[in-house]
């Protein structure tokens, strides 16, 4: 019986530092400096002032990402997970209200260029789904570090992987990729399409990235789009 359990902890361990080679960090880390990259390149007037504000923050994220990143899978500090969480949380707030600006320039002033608005729009709603991709990866399941472990919470989301005994069924694990394009389909359809929230956070999460992308398609970019014609 020991040897069982042993051969089974073992089995565990290599399925868990497999994972571990499957599902890196540095995607998310790369996507944090995307937008970065991405709110530099934002018309001034059409985006949070000063300016420079939300790169910083942005750029804080991007620090504290690498500094606290795990340097082994068993370690699974939770204040790693919560300052993540927090700033994640600062920055996509700064970039809702970037939108929310964007919109009312559009609204309330209207001499803009629509050259301006579909670039200002598409930089807002690439931001924002690399930011959503991040909150998905940093929330299903207790985070990275806890998917990495053999025991973590139940899923916050349910990936059709999770639904075929072959492909290991509640036993699979998603990686950056896979909530990358959570947020991309989301989105684009205005709604969950393969993969379906289960808990409550990831329906309001997925629910305010929704709205976000509808506003910035159905209003930004339309009327972007009737300036230029």
């Amino acid at each position: 019986m020991t040897g069982k359990l042993g051969r089974g902890a073992a089995g565990a361990e290599d399925a868990a530092e497999a994972f571990s080679r499957r599902d890196p960090y540095w995607p998310a880390q790369l996507s944090v400096l995307a937008t970065i990259v991405l709110d530099i390149d934002l018309p001034s007037k059409l985006t949070l002032r000063p300016a420079w504000l939300l790169p910083v923050l942005e750029g804080v994220l991007l620090i504290a990402l690498i500094v606290t990143t795990p340097m082994s899978r068993a370690r699974n500090d939770p204040r790693r997970r919560v300052l993540a969480l927090i700033l994640v949380g600062i920055v996509s707030a700064a970039n809702l209200l970037s939108l929310v600006l964007l919109v009312h320039y559009l609204l309330h002033k209207g001499n803009v260029q629509g050259v301006d608005l579909v670039r200002a729009g598409v930089e807002i709603w690439i931001t924002n789904v690399l930011l959503f991709a991040i909150w998905y990866w940093e929330l299903d399941r207790g985070g990275p570090a806890a998917r990495k472990l053999a025991v973590c919470p139940a899923p916050d989301f349910l990936f059709p992987q999770m639904t075929e005994e072959r492909l290991g069924r509640w036993e699979w694990r998603a990686g950056f990729i896979d909530y990358l394009y959570v947020s991309i389909t989301n989105a684009s359809a205005f709604s969950p399409t393969d993969t379906m929230p289960l808990s409550q956070k990831a329906k309001v999460l997925m629910a305010v990235q929704s709205l976000a992308s509808l506003v910035t398609v159905g209003l930004v970019v339309a009327r972007a789009v009737n300036i230029l014609h």
